[in-house]
């Protein structure tokens, strides 16, 4: 069964740590939210509290993973950026050729921790500055972006388009397309 890894930091963004686990769960694919700070409940950017499986440290005891997510949420995103351990993570599955997917502010983890230069790759429209003055990535006002084992996404609206494509590349076109009509999502 395939494996992934989301990271759930304070300030994350809510409905697309919750849209991804959720859609990469129907899609048979085996999800560990682990929390950066800890198993405690983690305060999100909408006030939400979200409980992870367990800790960061606790999960990478299962590595290696076929994909790690870095939800958006813009201090979700400045923790992540912030964390040694998660560019370690972040390091390793580049260096071992596994996905990497970074929704909304996510993709500004990537930026901070020099992970995946030169490739494509998209954003929410307020990192976008910062992503294109990096000069590190070719930027594309795109929904979803994906170039090799790099998946990028825009934002809450284009989560569910998000976590498609992750399970498309996890496990198939047929198994991604027989998600969308028992969810009534329009894609």
């Amino acid at each position: 069964m395939s494996k992934a890894l989301v990271i759930l930091a304070a300030g994350a963004e809510e409905m697309e740590t919750v849209i991804t686990v959720d859609v990469l769960r129907r899609g048979e694919v085996a999800v560990t939210l682990a929390g950066l700070a800890g198993s405690e409940a983690v305060l999100c950017s909408r006030n939400v509290k979200l409980v992870p499986d367990m800790s960061l440290e606790e999960a990478m005891k299962s590595a290696p993973f076929d994909i790690v997510v870095c939800p958006g949420g813009a201090g979700g995103a400045q923790a992540m950026a912030q964390s040694a351990e998660v560019k370690k993570i972040l390091e390793d599955q580049e260096k071992d050729d596994k996905y990497i997917a970074a929704v909304c502010a996510g993709p500004t983890v990537l930026l901070n921790h020099g992970i995946c230069k030169g490739k494509s790759i998209t954003s929410h429209p307020g990192c976008k500055e910062k992503m294109v003055a990096s000069g590190n990535y070719k930027y594309l006002d795109e929904r979803v972006v994906q170039d090799g084992k790099l998946i990028t996404s825009r934002g809450p609206g284009t989560s569910f388009e998000f976590a498609l494509k992750i399970v498309e590349n996890l496990k198939g076109k047929e198994k991604a397309d027989s998600l969308i009509n028992p969810m009534l999502v329009k894609v």
